[in-house]
């Protein structure tokens, strides 16, 4: 028999009821719960079809993956293997051939769940049974499928199996109870003050744990309603705010860019939105979605393993990610020691870069990670000395604010001085006609590293050197070791399917691109 259950700690804290507990309760429930194009049903049809998808998994032995795009099948799926205690895998469609077949063997699948646009990536991939929602011999046998007697799940048993983004190293099988999605569930409700009321827009896709955490989880623990959509629209967004009522939408990294880069009508904040919740939105693109749309804007930082949060609070300042939670501590992965709070001149300059910036641990969250799944190795890597290591780098300023600077890979070293991407790169994306920055280190011909940005423009814009070279000029808080080397333009950075930017490609192609770059010599810009 695979593994279903996490292993926990004798110090793990008493858990929540199991996430099943709350799809169960919503199975009387008449109102409509799920919206899908020109369909909808009530949460008692939604349970009823998953129930009846629990049926045919329930004495499965391994786990089931789905390899399916958003709709509802992909939604009666994982709340139907919810019902039967049966394990989901979320795999990534972007993976082909070995490593598809590599994550299928990794987490155990034993029967894999697809429709006829992605099945062709399934065959002769591996030895795998396979269910085709399309295929109208499906529908028969769910139709036939008696829905599942229901019974209670243990809170510790494995509910999904979500990857990591895998943008510096091969992607790790995030393990999520069904305790831990539960009380996810119920804390994202009472948080936001969700109610049955709130229509929740889920855009994002389901196999990345935005969806799943931020969307669909409050959605069922609150009895509100679910508008799926098939994949994200910048320009469908409004128009189905306004068809489904939307209340609450749920992100991660560029979707608020890429809304607001729609031509703006006197009319947007007539609607129904109330909360855009989410995490990766930069300063600029938060205020304007909030003025234009009429929302508040939650932007968090959270780790997809579950133990790390930061907060905005009021009064957190300008590219802050707001507070940490307690136990939560910027440390020296040498020394193991606390770093000192960041220190600044009077224009804002980081003065101690080298001693503040360190990475972001849980000195507490060692009960709360569940673990990779069948990944030992790296499981070890995270807890360590009993503490969760992010694999983020962030510093403190003396009141206790957090500001993000990079993964631990984002260090720069220039000129003997050790410099962070990420606050570089807030300050590149104050620059209005840039809409996407990304700061990476490339090699300085002698010893140590250049700072090279990635960069692309607003619609209708062009990259005018004496322009930036005045705005660097007027930012009080540029390093003096900031200023980029080179500037790349492209249409696009490479992104994951979760938008998360993969530095690891432009470090390797440095300056060695088609894209036009421009070195900076002698004060100023020149296309090399």
């Amino acid at each position: 028999m695979t593994e279903r259950t996490a292993v926990l700690g004798d110090d793990r804290p008493a858990r929540e009821a199991a996430f099943a507990e709350l799809v169960a309760a919503r199975g009387d429930d008449d109102r409509t719960g799920l919206c899908f194009e020109d369909l909808s049903w009530t949460w008692r049809q939604v349970v009823e079809e998953s129930r009846r998808r629990a049926s045919l998994v329930r004495d499965l032995d391994g786990h089931v993956g789905l390899f399916l795009e958003n709709g509802p099948e992909h939604l009666f799926w994982l709340l139907g293997a919810a019902l039967a205690g049966v394990p989901v895998v979320e795999l990534n469609p972007t993976r082909r051939g070995a490593e598809l077949a590599r994550d299928i063997a990794h987490t155990d699948c034993a029967l894999l769940v697809t429709e006829t646009s992605r099945a062709p990536f399934l065959e002769g991939l591996v030895d795998v049974p396979s269910l085709n929602v399309d295929d109208p011999a499906y529908d028969e046998r769910v139709s036939a499928a008696p829905p599942a007697v229901l019974s209670p799940v243990a809170p510790e048993t494995i509910f999904s199996l979500v990857f990591t983004s895998g943008t510096t190293a091969a992607p790790k099988a995030v393990i999520c109870t069904q305790g831990r999605l539960g009380r996810i569930a119920v804390q994202q409700r009472d948080r936001r003050g969700l109610t049955r009321d709130d229509v929740f827009y889920v855009v994002m896709p389901m196999f990345h744990s935005n969806a799943l955490m931020a969307g669909i989880a409050p959605a069922v623990a609150t009895g509100g309603r679910i508008a799926l959509r098939r994949g994200f629209s910048a320009s469908g967004f409004l128009p189905d705010v306004r068809r489904y009522g939307v209340t609450f939408f749920n992100y991660v990294g560029r979707p608020l860019s890429y809304i607001l880069a729609t031509p703006e009508k006197p009319d947007d904040a007539g609607n129904t939105l109330r909360i855009a919740f989410g995490n990766e939105a930069n300063e600029r693109d938060i205020a304007e979605f909030a003025r234009r749309f009429g929302c508040t804007v939650i932007d968090s930082y959270g780790s997809s393993e579950g133990e790390i949060r930061l907060n905005r609070v009021p009064g957190t300042p300008p590219g802050s990610l707001g507070v940490a939670e307690a136990g939560t501590i910027v440390v020296d992965p040498e020394t193991l020691q606390e770093c000192p709070r960041a220190e600044f001149d009077e224009d804002g300059v980081l003065l101690n870069a080298a001693g503040a910036i360190g990475e972001i641990v849980d000195t507490l969250g060692a009960a709360k990670f569940e673990g990779y799944y069948n990944n030992p190795e790296a499981t070890a890597r995270r807890v360590r000395n009993g503490w969760t290591w992010s694999g983020d780098l962030a510093y403190r300023d003396a009141a206790g604010y957090w500001y993000f600077a990079g993964r631990d890979d984002d260090w720069l070293r220039v000129d003997g001085e050790n410099i962070a991407a990420a606050p570089i790169e807030r300050i590149l994306a104050r620059y209005e006609p840039f809409t996407d920055v990304a700061v990476y280190a490339v090699p300085d011909p002698h010893v140590g590293d250049q700072v090279m940005a990635a960069v692309t423009l607003a619609e209708g814009r062009t990259f005018d050197p004496a322009s930036f070279t005045a705005f660097l000029a007027a930012q009080p808080d540029l390093g003096t070791k900031w200023t980029p080397r080179y500037i790349r333009l492209t249409d696009a950075l490479p992104r994951t399917p979760t938008n998360k930017v993969i530095k690891r490609a432009l470090r390797e192609a440095a300056w060695n691109t088609t894209d036009p770059v421009y070195q900076y010599r002698d004060g100023t810009y020149e296309l090399t």
